[in-house]
Protein backbone atom coordinates (compact mmCIF):
# COMPACT_ATOMS: atom_id res chain seq x y z
CA UNK A 1 0.00 0.00 0.00
CA UNK A 2 2.88 2.57 0.75
CA UNK A 3 4.72 1.84 -2.57
CA UNK A 4 1.38 1.90 -4.36
CA UNK A 5 0.39 5.06 -2.68
CA UNK A 6 4.01 6.73 -3.26
CA UNK A 7 4.01 6.13 -7.19
CA UNK A 8 1.05 7.80 -7.36
CA UNK A 9 2.60 10.59 -5.44
CA UNK A 10 5.12 10.73 -7.05
CA UNK A 11 3.93 10.84 -10.79
CA UNK A 12 1.91 13.77 -9.65
CA UNK A 13 4.99 15.70 -8.06
CA UNK A 14 6.90 14.49 -10.94
CA UNK A 15 4.28 16.40 -13.49
CA UNK A 16 4.28 19.94 -11.12
CA UNK A 17 8.05 20.14 -11.23
CA UNK A 18 7.80 20.12 -15.07
CA UNK A 19 4.64 22.34 -15.02
CA UNK A 20 6.64 24.43 -13.27
CA UNK A 21 9.69 24.59 -15.53
CA UNK A 22 11.86 22.98 -13.19
CA UNK A 23 13.04 19.28 -14.81
CA UNK A 24 15.84 17.73 -13.49
CA UNK A 25 18.66 17.32 -16.70
CA UNK A 26 18.39 13.93 -16.87
CA UNK A 27 22.42 14.03 -17.85
CA UNK A 28 23.12 15.52 -14.93
CA UNK A 29 21.57 12.51 -12.44
CA UNK A 30 23.42 9.37 -14.22
CA UNK A 31 24.07 6.37 -12.36
CA UNK A 32 26.73 6.97 -9.18
CA UNK A 33 28.20 3.79 -9.93
CA UNK A 34 29.26 5.07 -13.50
CA UNK A 35 31.18 7.99 -11.84
CA UNK A 36 34.96 6.73 -11.91
CA UNK A 37 36.77 7.49 -8.74
CA UNK A 38 40.70 7.15 -9.33
CA UNK A 39 43.57 9.34 -7.59
CA UNK A 40 45.39 11.28 -9.19
CA UNK A 41 48.94 10.01 -10.56
CA UNK A 42 50.38 12.89 -8.97
CA UNK A 43 48.30 14.83 -5.70
CA UNK A 44 47.98 18.62 -5.80
CA UNK A 45 48.99 19.74 -2.72
CA UNK A 46 47.51 21.91 -0.63
CA UNK A 47 44.52 20.24 -1.83
CA UNK A 48 42.05 19.26 0.78
CA UNK A 49 39.26 21.40 0.34
CA UNK A 50 41.19 24.24 -1.23
CA UNK A 51 44.09 25.00 -3.28
CA UNK A 52 46.97 27.43 -3.10
CA UNK A 53 44.69 29.66 -5.98
CA UNK A 54 41.89 30.06 -3.53
CA UNK A 55 44.20 30.94 -0.51
CA UNK A 56 45.74 33.12 -2.31
CA UNK A 57 42.87 34.55 -3.25
CA UNK A 58 41.36 35.14 -0.10
CA UNK A 59 44.24 36.36 1.36
CA UNK A 60 44.58 38.87 -1.69
CA UNK A 61 40.97 40.14 -0.47
CA UNK A 62 42.11 40.16 3.30
CA UNK A 63 44.87 42.23 2.47
CA UNK A 64 43.05 44.92 0.16
CA UNK A 65 40.58 45.41 3.11
CA UNK A 66 37.23 43.81 0.93
CA UNK A 67 34.35 42.18 1.89
CA UNK A 68 33.31 40.01 3.16
CA UNK A 69 36.81 38.39 3.82
CA UNK A 70 37.76 40.79 6.07
CA UNK A 71 34.80 40.97 8.37
CA UNK A 72 35.32 36.87 8.13
CA UNK A 73 38.99 37.04 8.75
CA UNK A 74 38.49 39.26 12.15
CA UNK A 75 35.49 37.26 12.96
CA UNK A 76 37.86 33.97 12.77
CA UNK A 77 40.69 36.16 14.55
CA UNK A 78 38.45 36.92 17.59
CA UNK A 79 37.72 33.48 18.27
CA UNK A 80 39.22 31.17 20.87
CA UNK A 81 40.97 29.44 18.07
CA UNK A 82 42.88 31.71 16.53
CA UNK A 83 45.10 32.27 20.51
CA UNK A 84 48.56 31.02 20.31
CA UNK A 85 48.13 31.29 24.40
CA UNK A 86 46.28 27.86 23.28
CA UNK A 87 47.62 24.71 25.38
CA UNK A 88 47.01 21.62 23.50
CA UNK A 89 44.95 18.58 25.82
CA UNK A 90 46.19 15.30 23.82
CA UNK A 91 44.84 11.76 25.29
CA UNK A 92 46.18 8.41 23.93
CA UNK A 93 42.79 7.33 24.12
CA UNK A 94 40.15 9.22 23.65
CA UNK A 95 36.82 8.13 24.30
CA UNK A 96 33.53 9.16 22.98
CA UNK A 97 29.98 7.47 23.87
CA UNK A 98 26.58 8.27 22.23
CA UNK A 99 26.06 12.51 22.44
CA UNK A 100 30.12 12.52 24.06
CA UNK A 101 28.99 10.41 26.92
CA UNK A 102 31.37 9.95 28.35
CA UNK A 103 33.83 12.53 26.98
CA UNK A 104 37.30 11.61 27.55
CA UNK A 105 39.09 14.16 25.59
CA UNK A 106 36.69 14.22 22.64
CA UNK A 107 35.69 17.88 22.98
CA UNK A 108 39.70 18.86 23.35
CA UNK A 109 40.61 16.49 20.13
CA UNK A 110 38.06 18.35 18.18
CA UNK A 111 38.45 22.02 19.56
CA UNK A 112 42.39 21.63 19.21
CA UNK A 113 41.95 20.44 15.71
CA UNK A 114 40.14 23.25 14.60
CA UNK A 115 42.39 25.80 16.38
CA UNK A 116 45.37 23.97 14.49
CA UNK A 117 43.41 24.87 11.68
CA UNK A 118 41.92 28.60 12.46
CA UNK A 119 45.73 29.43 12.88
CA UNK A 120 47.13 27.77 10.01
CA UNK A 121 44.53 29.95 8.17
CA UNK A 122 45.83 32.96 10.03
CA UNK A 123 49.68 31.95 9.37
CA UNK A 124 49.19 31.72 5.15
CA UNK A 125 47.04 34.96 5.25
CA UNK A 126 49.46 37.08 7.43
CA UNK A 127 52.71 35.67 6.97
CA UNK A 128 52.89 35.99 11.05
CA UNK A 129 55.02 33.37 12.16
CA UNK A 130 53.62 32.75 15.90
CA UNK A 131 50.61 31.31 14.12
CA UNK A 132 52.34 28.68 12.26
CA UNK A 133 54.50 27.94 15.82
CA UNK A 134 51.50 27.05 17.36
CA UNK A 135 49.66 25.31 14.90
CA UNK A 136 52.66 23.39 14.26
CA UNK A 137 52.62 22.52 18.21
CA UNK A 138 49.14 21.60 18.71
CA UNK A 139 49.50 19.00 15.60
CA UNK A 140 52.89 17.57 16.94
CA UNK A 141 51.30 17.09 20.71
CA UNK A 142 48.60 15.14 19.33
CA UNK A 143 50.71 13.09 16.85
CA UNK A 144 52.74 12.10 19.41
CA UNK A 145 50.64 11.12 21.81
CA UNK A 146 47.11 9.52 20.35
CA UNK A 147 46.81 5.94 19.65
CA UNK A 148 43.27 5.42 19.53
CA UNK A 149 39.65 6.68 19.34
CA UNK A 150 37.12 3.81 21.23
CA UNK A 151 33.28 3.99 22.42
CA UNK A 152 30.15 4.38 19.64
CA UNK A 153 31.03 7.40 18.55
CA UNK A 154 34.63 6.52 17.74
CA UNK A 155 34.10 6.86 13.63
CA UNK A 156 32.20 9.78 13.79
CA UNK A 157 35.21 11.74 16.20
CA UNK A 158 37.98 10.26 13.99
CA UNK A 159 35.94 11.81 11.10
CA UNK A 160 34.93 15.32 13.06
CA UNK A 161 38.80 15.88 13.76
CA UNK A 162 40.43 14.28 11.25
CA UNK A 163 38.99 16.76 8.99
CA UNK A 164 40.21 19.32 10.31
CA UNK A 165 43.94 18.10 10.75
CA UNK A 166 44.45 17.80 7.69
CA UNK A 167 43.38 20.98 6.47
CA UNK A 168 45.68 22.36 8.93
CA UNK A 169 48.10 19.79 8.32
CA UNK A 170 48.26 20.64 4.18
CA UNK A 171 48.29 24.33 4.70
CA UNK A 172 51.31 24.69 7.28
CA UNK A 173 53.37 21.86 5.28
CA UNK A 174 53.04 23.35 1.96
CA UNK A 175 53.55 27.20 2.81
CA UNK A 176 56.92 27.06 4.31
CA UNK A 177 56.27 27.45 7.92
CA UNK A 178 58.77 26.10 9.38
CA UNK A 179 57.31 21.78 9.80
CA UNK A 180 60.36 19.69 10.40
CA UNK A 181 60.05 16.38 8.69
CA UNK A 182 60.64 14.32 11.83
CA UNK A 183 57.39 16.29 12.80
CA UNK A 184 56.16 15.49 9.92
CA UNK A 185 56.50 12.23 9.79
CA UNK A 186 55.00 11.54 12.96
CA UNK A 187 51.96 13.36 11.71
CA UNK A 188 51.89 10.73 8.52
CA UNK A 189 52.14 7.91 11.14
CA UNK A 190 49.23 9.29 13.33
CA UNK A 191 46.76 9.73 10.29
CA UNK A 192 48.32 5.94 8.96
CA UNK A 193 47.47 4.07 12.05
CA UNK A 194 45.16 5.64 14.38
CA UNK A 195 42.58 7.77 11.94
CA UNK A 196 42.53 5.47 8.47
CA UNK A 197 41.84 2.03 9.84
CA UNK A 198 38.68 3.82 11.72
CA UNK A 199 38.24 5.46 8.20
CA UNK A 200 38.38 3.15 5.94
CA UNK A 201 38.25 -0.37 7.88
CA UNK A 202 35.32 0.76 10.46
CA UNK A 203 35.98 -0.05 13.75
CA UNK A 204 35.95 -3.93 15.00
CA UNK A 205 34.26 -3.31 18.10
CA UNK A 206 31.39 -1.68 16.54
CA UNK A 207 31.19 -3.38 13.47
CA UNK A 208 27.31 -1.80 12.87
CA UNK A 209 29.36 1.34 12.11
CA UNK A 210 31.66 -0.06 9.23
CA UNK A 211 30.67 1.05 5.75
CA UNK A 212 29.12 -1.77 3.98
CA UNK A 213 27.95 -3.89 7.01
CA UNK A 214 24.68 -4.67 7.93
CA UNK A 215 23.06 -1.90 10.52
CA UNK A 216 21.39 -2.41 13.65
CA UNK A 217 18.36 -0.85 14.67
CA UNK A 218 20.57 1.62 17.44
CA UNK A 219 22.69 2.97 14.94
CA UNK A 220 20.14 3.56 11.87
CA UNK A 221 20.05 6.81 12.90
CA UNK A 222 23.84 7.81 12.57
CA UNK A 223 24.88 5.65 9.65
CA UNK A 224 24.95 8.25 7.00
CA UNK A 225 26.05 11.05 8.78
CA UNK A 226 28.64 9.15 10.28
CA UNK A 227 30.26 7.89 6.45
CA UNK A 228 29.54 11.32 5.40
CA UNK A 229 31.86 12.31 8.24
CA UNK A 230 34.32 9.43 7.83
CA UNK A 231 34.63 9.90 3.94
CA UNK A 232 35.52 13.86 4.28
CA UNK A 233 38.29 12.88 6.78
CA UNK A 234 39.73 9.81 4.65
CA UNK A 235 39.71 11.69 1.42
CA UNK A 236 42.06 14.30 2.94
CA UNK A 237 43.94 11.85 4.84
CA UNK A 238 44.74 10.12 1.67
CA UNK A 239 45.84 13.48 -0.21
CA UNK A 240 48.11 14.11 2.71
CA UNK A 241 49.81 10.79 2.65
CA UNK A 242 49.86 10.71 -1.08
CA UNK A 243 47.98 7.44 -0.82
CA UNK A 244 46.16 6.92 -4.08
CA UNK A 245 44.82 3.47 -2.69
CA UNK A 246 42.52 4.66 0.57
CA UNK A 247 41.60 7.58 -2.13
CA UNK A 248 40.29 5.38 -4.33
CA UNK A 249 38.74 3.52 -1.60
CA UNK A 250 37.53 6.00 0.58
CA UNK A 251 35.92 7.74 -3.11
CA UNK A 252 34.29 4.58 -4.29
CA UNK A 253 32.51 4.08 -1.30
CA UNK A 254 31.17 8.11 -1.22
CA UNK A 255 29.83 7.97 -4.94
CA UNK A 256 27.27 5.02 -3.36
CA UNK A 257 26.40 6.61 -0.16
CA UNK A 258 25.43 10.31 -1.44
CA UNK A 259 22.53 8.51 -3.75
CA UNK A 260 21.12 7.10 -0.48
CA UNK A 261 21.17 10.56 1.62
CA UNK A 262 19.86 12.86 -0.57
CA UNK A 263 16.44 11.73 -2.89
CA UNK A 264 15.77 12.57 -6.42
CA UNK A 265 12.36 12.83 -8.11
CA UNK A 266 14.15 10.86 -10.71
CA UNK A 267 14.75 8.05 -8.32
CA UNK A 268 11.41 7.04 -8.44
CA UNK A 269 8.69 6.92 -5.88
CA UNK A 270 10.91 6.35 -3.16
CA UNK A 271 14.57 6.78 -2.21
CA UNK A 272 17.71 4.80 -3.39
CA UNK A 273 18.52 2.13 -0.89
CA UNK A 274 21.78 2.51 0.77
CA UNK A 275 24.28 0.00 1.16
CA UNK A 276 22.98 -2.09 4.20
CA UNK A 277 19.72 -0.61 4.79
CA UNK A 278 17.62 -2.61 3.05
CA UNK A 279 15.31 -2.07 0.83
CA UNK A 280 11.68 -3.27 1.76
CA UNK A 281 9.26 -0.71 3.31
CA UNK A 282 9.60 -1.22 6.22
CA UNK A 283 13.60 -0.73 6.10
CA UNK A 284 12.99 2.46 3.98
CA UNK A 285 10.14 4.47 6.50
CA UNK A 286 12.90 3.22 9.54
CA UNK A 287 16.02 4.57 7.33
CA UNK A 288 14.49 7.99 6.43
CA UNK A 289 12.98 8.83 9.70
CA UNK A 290 9.44 8.04 9.28
CA UNK A 291 8.90 9.68 6.40
CA UNK A 292 6.40 7.88 4.01
CA UNK A 293 6.33 9.96 0.75
CA UNK A 294 8.66 11.67 -0.94
CA UNK A 295 7.13 15.10 -3.49
CA UNK A 296 10.55 17.12 -3.79
CA UNK A 297 13.76 17.22 -4.64
CA UNK A 298 16.66 17.76 -1.82
CA UNK A 299 15.22 15.92 0.99
CA UNK A 300 17.60 14.07 2.96
CA UNK A 301 17.54 11.14 5.15
CA UNK A 302 18.19 12.90 8.02
CA UNK A 303 15.65 15.60 7.30
CA UNK A 304 12.71 14.53 9.85
CA UNK A 305 15.55 13.80 12.45
CA UNK A 306 16.58 17.13 12.63
CA UNK A 307 18.27 19.97 10.35
CA UNK A 308 21.48 19.92 12.37
CA UNK A 309 22.53 16.72 11.53
CA UNK A 310 21.21 16.77 7.89
CA UNK A 311 23.44 20.19 7.77
CA UNK A 312 26.48 17.95 8.94
CA UNK A 313 25.66 15.62 6.36
CA UNK A 314 25.39 18.29 3.51
CA UNK A 315 28.72 19.96 4.62
CA UNK A 316 30.92 16.83 4.49
CA UNK A 317 29.28 15.95 1.15
CA UNK A 318 30.84 19.66 -0.65
CA UNK A 319 33.68 19.43 1.08
CA UNK A 320 34.48 16.26 -0.46
CA UNK A 321 33.47 17.47 -3.60
CA UNK A 322 35.54 20.16 -3.94
CA UNK A 323 38.41 18.35 -2.62
CA UNK A 324 37.87 15.54 -5.58
CA UNK A 325 37.80 18.91 -8.20
CA UNK A 326 41.10 20.07 -6.71
CA UNK A 327 42.82 16.74 -7.42
CA UNK A 328 41.10 16.52 -10.93
CA UNK A 329 37.75 14.40 -10.20
CA UNK A 330 35.17 17.34 -10.87
CA UNK A 331 31.77 15.67 -9.88
CA UNK A 332 30.47 18.66 -9.44
CA UNK A 333 28.19 18.15 -12.62
CA UNK A 334 27.51 14.63 -11.81
CA UNK A 335 24.65 13.03 -9.82
CA UNK A 336 26.30 14.05 -6.93
CA UNK A 337 26.59 17.59 -7.08
CA UNK A 338 22.64 17.58 -8.44
CA UNK A 339 22.20 15.88 -5.05
CA UNK A 340 23.77 18.38 -2.83
CA UNK A 341 22.37 21.32 -4.87
CA UNK A 342 18.66 19.90 -4.52
CA UNK A 343 19.85 19.37 -0.59
CA UNK A 344 21.07 22.64 0.07
CA UNK A 345 18.03 24.60 -1.69
CA UNK A 346 15.39 21.96 0.10
CA UNK A 347 16.96 22.60 3.50
CA UNK A 348 17.43 26.62 3.07
CA UNK A 349 13.39 27.21 2.07
CA UNK A 350 12.56 26.02 5.25
CA UNK A 351 15.40 27.04 7.31
CA UNK A 352 14.50 30.37 5.63
CA UNK A 353 10.84 29.99 7.20
CA UNK A 354 8.65 28.02 4.68
CA UNK A 355 5.41 26.58 5.78
CA UNK A 356 6.10 22.76 6.43
CA UNK A 357 4.01 20.67 4.01
CA UNK A 358 1.85 17.69 5.31
CA UNK A 359 3.54 15.30 3.40
CA UNK A 360 6.91 16.22 5.22
CA UNK A 361 7.63 14.38 8.42
CA UNK A 362 4.49 13.64 9.48
CA UNK A 363 3.45 14.16 12.59
CA UNK A 364 6.69 16.29 13.33
CA UNK A 365 7.37 19.33 13.47
CA UNK A 366 11.12 20.37 11.60
CA UNK A 367 13.45 20.55 13.65
CA UNK A 368 15.81 23.59 12.22
CA UNK A 369 19.19 24.93 12.30
CA UNK A 370 21.33 23.89 9.44
CA UNK A 371 24.28 25.70 11.01
CA UNK A 372 27.04 27.22 9.08
CA UNK A 373 27.35 24.91 5.99
CA UNK A 374 25.86 26.10 3.32
CA UNK A 375 29.35 28.76 1.70
CA UNK A 376 31.16 25.89 -0.18
CA UNK A 377 28.26 24.03 -1.67
CA UNK A 378 26.71 27.28 -3.01
CA UNK A 379 30.46 28.81 -4.40
CA UNK A 380 30.70 25.89 -6.52
CA UNK A 381 27.06 25.25 -7.81
CA UNK A 382 25.80 28.46 -7.98
CA UNK A 383 28.89 31.70 -8.22
CA UNK A 384 31.02 29.04 -10.32
CA UNK A 385 29.05 26.87 -11.84
CA UNK A 386 25.93 29.51 -12.34
CA UNK A 387 23.31 27.43 -10.77
CA UNK A 388 19.95 29.52 -9.79
CA UNK A 389 20.31 28.49 -6.05
CA UNK A 390 17.85 31.57 -4.81
CA UNK A 391 17.01 29.93 -1.29
CA UNK A 392 20.62 28.97 -0.80
CA UNK A 393 22.18 32.16 -1.75
CA UNK A 394 19.64 34.14 0.34
CA UNK A 395 20.45 31.87 3.47
CA UNK A 396 24.26 32.03 2.84
CA UNK A 397 24.28 35.64 2.73
CA UNK A 398 21.95 35.91 5.89
CA UNK A 399 24.72 33.73 7.79
CA UNK A 400 27.94 35.87 6.84
CA UNK A 401 30.41 35.77 8.50
CA UNK A 402 30.10 31.98 8.56
CA UNK A 403 31.54 30.80 11.75
CA UNK A 404 31.88 27.21 13.04
CA UNK A 405 29.77 24.40 14.26
CA UNK A 406 32.91 23.89 16.76
CA UNK A 407 33.02 20.02 15.50
CA UNK A 408 34.54 20.23 11.86
CA UNK A 409 32.76 23.59 10.26
CA UNK A 410 34.43 26.53 10.00
CA UNK A 411 35.31 29.38 8.52
CA UNK A 412 34.01 29.18 4.88
CA UNK A 413 32.84 32.85 4.25
CA UNK A 414 36.45 33.48 4.41
CA UNK A 415 37.80 30.11 2.59
CA UNK A 416 34.84 29.74 -0.18
CA UNK A 417 32.60 33.07 -0.49
CA UNK A 418 32.88 34.25 -3.67
CA UNK A 419 35.88 32.48 -4.83
CA UNK A 420 36.21 31.73 -8.32
CA UNK A 421 39.47 29.29 -8.50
Amino acid sequence: MFFKASVLIFAASRLASLALGSPIDSSAVEDSSLLQARAPSSFKHPGVVFDKEQLDFVKSKVNGGEQPWTDAYNSMLSSKYASTTRTPKPRATVECGPTSTPDVGCTDERQDAIAAYTLSLAWYITGTAKYAQKAIEIMNAWAGTIKAHTNSNAPLQTGWAGSSWVKAAEIIRYSNAGWSQSDITKFEDMLRNVYLPELIVGSSSNGNWELGKPYTSASLVLSDLDIQAMMEAATGAAVFLNDGSSYDTALSKFKTRVPGYIYLLSDGPYPKAAPGSGSSESSIKKYWQGQQSYQDNGIAQETCRDFVHTGYGLSSISHVLETLRIQGNDLYGSDLGTRLRYGLGFHSKYELGAAQPDWLCPGKNLQLGLGPITETGYNALAFRLQNVMTNTGILTNKQRPAGTNNLFVAWETLTNAENPN
